[in-house]
């Protein structure tokens, strides 16, 4: 194979690091041996999409993998070091600051994210890299408004999260090809760290985003074994969990974990973007699946619950961790009544948790660290897990799955999901991809939330709870306050930022149909360098460049 890995970003200070030609040639065997079974597996999920929303079947239990499902012999494998006892994860973006709040937060478990809290610029995504290269080897040290920042003592099991499968890296190519973002982050981790965390007792650790599919999960897994197999590292070294976020995954939990059996570390219930799945999923079957604003979906919703108790019954009857949703408040110091009454309501979520046979859950802040240990410690008490609880009352249909939640919308409730969008979007154009918004640490699946609403709210023009129905107009001029507020306010970015975020929000909005993600249109055109930026009118095709994949002989003459 004669393609090679380009460089097409900027080369700041210690990218070399990071950028190595054995790096960069790693990346290249990586992409040449999967680029084509991704794209094949993007068009598969848009075809089921397509056939969803033009009224073909629903998702379900596959009847073809029932064999799996209905085979109680098979487990995954024992947890690796370091992920034997995880009732406490945080999570957070690789900066230098967040980096060491995190390792020095007493959690048990810090799961680095490259992924939804990350603004994926090409100086996030190389620094992050650099970030923890050096966290990694005890080197990360920072120093802001005058206080050095330094780790100390024990620290937490680091689990890295890459981008999802759907997203590209235009800064790295080959023949003039983005790059998969999945597989440049992991690349990059993994090459320069898998041996270093090896020796310091773990080992390659991560946490696997937005599957829709166990065909998707076996994707990861063979990347693993071609990745173990080029660097001399013993196969079933790597371990992932998968979060299920995504509500056709919901329906092959046992068959993700089959997947990734020799690699598995459980799953994850990530429940901010399961919501926004479900939304996206359903978008166009009708006005019966219109879900009420965001603060009336709770965890204790039906449909939610189900989704829940499920992922608990099937990691333990497999004997996978289970781990649980994100607590995502942020304490405030300034407001203790405020901070009293959130952190009763994470004590009591985290509870529900542990009660329901979860074996560890997230949190956001290192505030919230205390509170979620001591409820999982109350349940837990000095075992690791709570593996070996079957949870054999559990018997969850399709129906108890898509069936949503009955509800209102109000004028309230549509200027939430408007303002935390564009405030998260300014943020997000900015560089910034973990903002606290209203004592919350929000990520982009607020914004996904947020703007899914939006647009199946106009779609079936829903009566508000105040007597008038949704329309455009009414989205657009609500956007178009909420964004003069915030350019008057001038404390979430620039006025051209503002604007950016608000192009971004009515693109991913108010259009024919609803977009995958938004975020693979705001990359293109605000994220990558200038020189790669895309501009005018853009086709869905535009975006999906990575997936141009050339038959190796066409390649090979290219080259």
């Amino acid at each position: 194979m004669n393609a090679h890995c380009q460089i097409r970003g900027t080369l700041h200070p210690r990218f070399d690091e990071i950028l190595t030609p054995a790096a960069l040639d790693f990346l290249t065997r990586l992409d040449g041996a999967f680029a084509g079974r991704r794209a094949d597996l993007l068009a598969a999920r848009r075809a089921r999409s397509e056939s969803i929303a033009g009224g073909g079947r629903m998702p379900d239990f596959r009847p073809e993998t029932a064999g799996i499902r209905d085979d109680p012999s098979w487990q995954i494998v024992d947890p690796a070091p370091g992920l034997i006892d995880r009732r406490v994860e945080i999570t957070g973006p690789a900066t230098p600051k967040m980096t060491i709040n995190a390792l020095n937060s007493g959690a048990d478990v810090w799961m680095a994210d490259l992924e939804d809290s990350t603004a994926p610029t090409w100086s996030n995504v190389v620094g992050s890299q650099l970030t923890l290269r050096d966290a990694i080897r005890g080197e990360l040290a920072f120093t802001a408004d005058g206080k050095d920042y330094r780790v100390a003592g024990d620290t937490p099991t680091i689990v890295m999260r890459p981008r999802g499968w759907h997203l590209c890296e235009k800064h790295l190519v080959v023949d003039g090809r983005p790059l998969s973002a999945s597989l440049v982050d992991f690349g990059l981790y993994f090459f320069h760290n898998a041996q270093a965390l090896i020796d310091a007792g773990a080992g390659p650790y991560f946490y696997l985003p937005k599957l829709e599919s166990h065909t998707e999960a076996r994707l990861w897994n063979d990347v693993f074994v071609l990745a173990q197999q080029l660097l001399g590292i013993p196969q079933g070294t790597i371990r992932a969990t998968v979060l299920i976020e995504t509500l056709p995954a919901a329906f092959e939990m046992h068959e993700i974990l089959y997947e990734l059996r020799e690699h598995s570390a459980g799953l994850n219930a990530g429940r901010w973007d399961y919501i926004f799945s479900y939304l996206r999923t359903v978008a166009e079957r009708g006005e019966q699946f219109v879900l009420p604003e965001r603060g009336q979906v709770t965890m204790t919703t039906p449909f939610m619950r189900a989704y829940t108790e499920l992922l608990v019954a099937t990691c333990h009857q497999r004997g996978a961790h289970a781990i649980g949703g994100m607590a995502a408040v942020v304490p405030d110091r300034r407001d203790e009544l405020a901070t009293t009454d959130a952190l009763a309501k994470v004590a009591a979520d985290k509870s529900r948790e542990a009660a329901d046979g979860f074996d560890g859950s997230w949190v956001a802040h290192p505030g919230l660290v205390p509170t979620c240990r001591a409820a999982f410690d109350a349940v837990l008490r000095d075992a690791p897990d709570q593996r070996n609880r079957l949870r054999k009352d559990v018997a969850v249909t399709a129906d108890d799955l898509l069936t949503p939640p009955s509800g209102g919308v109000s004028l309230a409730g549509i200027a939430t999901n408007v303002s935390v969008a564009m405030r998260y979007l300014t943020a997000w154009i900015g560089g910034t991809g973990a903002a606290a918004i209203d004592h919350l640490m929000e990520d982009a699946a607020t914004v996904e939330i947020s703007r899914a609403q939006l647009w199946q709210w106009i779609r079936y023009r829903t009566r508000l709870v105040e007597g008038p129905r949704v329309t455009a107009e009414m989205i657009r001029e609500m956007i178009d306050e909420e964004a003069q507020l915030l350019v008057r306010e001038g404390e979430w970015g620039s006025p051209a930022q503002v604007d950016a975020a608000r192009d971004v929000l009515l693109e991913v909005s108010l259009g024919e149909r609803l977009p995958g993600f938004f975020t693979p249109y705001a990359y293109v055109r605000y994220l990558t360098e200038p020189p790669l930026r895309m501009t005018g009118p853009l086709t869905p095709a535009d975006l999906r460049q990575s997936e141009r994949i050339q038959p190796p002989a066409l390649a090979d003459t290219a080259a």
